[in-house]
């Protein structure tokens, strides 16, 4: 057990929890406890915008595949990287107007129908769920692995600190522990990097001789090897491209600002964060074959580490530090995943309280007392049945797990929410039918194939050939709700949500 490392770890449970209780005070309302009252900074808000993204994912996951395949690292990092000029150039400024707290709303400003807020919750709580399970796959890992606790019981103490911050402290605690993590991220991703390129004299020639040398499949690491067709490679691409649009967690970011040029601002900064990040991580994805692949402190066989190659960075810290860069390097991990899953939590249960609750069944008339008792009981909900889905996606890599969300994000919510900023026919008939059938295949696919088909349920050869079916989804999506829009053209009436 590496005390350094746990008492890290506490440090950073008890900064999280003292933001949370200071934010108690300021969440008293709907606005506070959504949209943190629209008083943040771009500046602010880009620096939310990059602790969301670069979550475990991220610094786990896609750390990951840089050990295991070399170049695949590279290609989720470029195409996470890609979504961001969409919510830039795209949809900023529109989603600022439209929207007061959720996607939901963004989606019927134009066509008020129960519908359309059915599909748009529904789905937001699918693609969240996928989303929120790769995260506390992490911090599962990550706390069995400082601990030496059983995975279940670990999923439990990260579910119960998610639950906390979101049910206590709303927007405003989860924005100030998503800033003060992405500070952590950026500062322990470039003491990594500076530590790999130390190694080989500041030579990314050497580093990238060492990392070819080390690993088994040699040259190859330097060309793809988890895409093996042009339609799964363009299949990742869109997904990546405008999945992130789609994302209900980010949508609500746009609303935490007071106008439309502080959206473009924190979009941009954002853009500017996370791609800069993307950068640093090309020389510690690398450094983890070069410095871990052979070392039997670390390694059990041909690029496979001890306790799943999602551990990388960690041992990167530990090869370059000891236990004390280690200790930092988990302790910045685990803020990460306490501000994403934070974030996750408090869009579904926006999603579940305002848009079913209050919106639906209620029809505006609940107080803003009872739809905050609802947000919090649908965040305790939310929380239990995640860490009990966690459990069997434990061995999957969690950057595949966020793509899958993408995928679906990519299939439902993005098509609906991009035809209602920019296309003036569209119908609340043809938005439901769309958005429904796009996430209809878009889950039909991933569990059809090589993610579930063949990792989870053990079948060898998947029926959807492709890991993830945007390709096919999104243009499904498209098509039908551009024709039942057309042919179904009585528009309900028309008020903001």
């Amino acid at each position: 057990m590496n005390t350094i490392a746990i008492a890290m770890f506490l440090a950073v449970v008890a900064i999280s929890l003292a933001i949370t209780r200071w934010a108690s005070r300021r969440s008293k309302s709907r606005s506070q406890f959504y949209t943190a009252d629209g008083t943040l900074s771009g500046f602010k808000n880009g620096a939310a915008f990059t602790g969301e993204f670069l979550s475990a994912a991220t610094f786990l996951g896609i750390t990951g595949i840089y050990f295991t395949s070399g170049y695949d690292g590279l290609i989720y990092s470029i195409g996470a990287a890609m979504g961001w000029p969409v919510l830039l150039f795209l949809l900023s400024d529109r989603l600022r107007v439209m929207g007061r707290y959720t996607l939901t709303d963004v989606l019927t400003y134009r066509l008020n129908d129960p519908s359309l807020r059915i599909f748009s919750a529904g789905a937001t709580v699918i693609i969240l769920i996928l989303y929120m399970v790769a995260q506390l796959v992490g911090a599962g890992l990550l706390i069995e692995f400082l601990f030496g606790l059983d995975f279940m019981w670990s999923l439990f103490l990260i579910g119960l600190l998610m639950v906390t911050y979101v049910v206590f402290g709303g927007m405003v605690a989860t924005t100030w522990v998503q800033i003060i993590k992405a500070g952590f991220l950026w500062v322990m991703g470039l003491v990594l990097a500076i530590g790999v390129l130390a190694t080989f004299d500041f030579s990314i020639e050497k580093l990238m001789t060492a990392a070819v040398t080390k690993h088994p499949n040699g040259i190859n690491i330097l060309a793809s090897s988890g895409f093996t067709s042009v339609g799964a490679s363009m299949s990742a691409a869109l997904t990546q491209a405008v999945g992130i649009a789609g994302l209900p967690h980010f949508i609500m970011r746009f609303f935490t600002v007071p106008n439309v040029t502080e959206a473009r601002r924190s979009a941009a900064y954002a853009t500017v964060f996370i791609g800069g990040f993307y950068i640093v991580m090309i020389v510690i994805g690398f450094g983890t074959i070069a410095l871990l692949n052979g070392n039997p402190d670390y390694a059990v066989g041909p690029a496979l580490l001890r306790n799943g190659n999602n551990m990388a960075p960690l041992y990167l810290a530990h090869a370059l530090g000891g236990d004390i860069l280690l200790g930092v390097c988990a302790a910045t991990v685990f803020a990460t995943i306490l501000a994403v899953v934070s974030a996750l939590t408090l869009a579904v249960s926006a999603a579940i309280s305002h848009d079913l609750y209050g919106m639906v069944i209620r029809k505006g008339e609940q107080t803003e007392a009872e739809e905050l008792r609802v947000s919090r009981i649908a965040a305790m909900v939310f929380g239990v049945f995640t860490i009990l889905l966690s459990l069997v996606f434990k061995e999957q890599n969690i950057t595949f797990l966020v793509v899958t969300s993408l995928s679906i994000a990519a299939s439902s919510t993005f098509p609906i929410l991009f035809l209602a900023c920019f296309w003036r026919s569209l119908t609340a008939a043809g938005a439901f039918a769309g958005g429904t059938a796009g996430l209809i295949c878009a889950v039909s696919g991933i569990i059809l194939g090589p993610t579930v088909w063949v990792s989870v349920f053990g079948f060898t050869t998947p029926i959807f050939p492709y890991q993830y079916p945007t390709i096919v989804s999104l243009p499904i999506a498209i098509v039908i709700t551009i024709s039942v829009s057309l042919l179904y053209t009585k528009k309900p009436s028309s008020t903001p949500a």
